[in-house]
């Protein structure tokens, strides 16, 4: 989706730090961005700050397993009833 989305909004260039290596379209799992079929070329570059990106992904997925294994929950629930 995210793919299709720059193709629509005719984006010129996509910067990103750190390939997502089980579901990234432009690189990982496929090339979406240069199949030749898409009316738009997208140019992209890989890898600005690619160590610290990973470096914070990690550390925030990891911290966030640790919050569901202890069992956190919202502070005050009722809050989001009326969204």
């Amino acid at each position: 989706m995210c793919c299709g989305a720059l193709v629509h909004a005719r984006v010129g260039t996509v910067i990103f730090a750190a390939r997502e290596p089980r579901s990234g379209a432009v690189v990982s799992t496929a090339s979406l961005l240069d199949n030749p079929a898409l009316n738009h070329r997208v140019a992209w570059n890989e890898g600005l700050l690619g160590d610290e990106s990973a470096l914070l992904l990690r550390q925030f997925f990891n911290s966030a397993g640790r919050r569901r294994r202890r069992g956190c929950r919202l502070t005050n629930p009722a809050a989001l009833q009326n969204r």
